[in-house]
């Protein structure tokens, strides 16, 4: 799997917990699906492509303020959740940063 589907995968993840036990939605809501997209198109977009870092370890901030205080937000409130949710995904992702 490419590094981008990767990151893809785990912000949706990350997106989902949030949305379903944070703001007790059963599908995402419009917000969060908006969230999803922008986060999605950044990473599809991302300058360093394949050689891509975590996205806290990148020297160029590509998200709109507003968006990145969102994904701030649920990246709080979902990563340590993370683990009880996708423990695979969780321990990949700390072995790439």
């Amino acid at each position: 799997m490419r590094i981008i589907e990767r990151e893809q995968r785990t912000a949706e993840q990350m997106i989902r917990i949030y949305c379903r036990y944070k703001e007790g939605n059963k599908e995402l809501c419009p917000t969060c699906q908006q969230l999803l997209h922008y986060a999605h198109n950044r990473l599809e977009h991302c300058t360093f492509g394949e050689q891509k870092k975590t996205c806290r370890n990148c020297p160029i901030h590509c998200y709109k303020p507003e968006m990145k205080k969102r994904m701030r937000e649920v990246m709080r409130y979902a990563g340590p959740r993370m683990i009880f949710f996708h423990p695979i995904t969780t321990i990949k992702h700390f072995i790439h940063k």
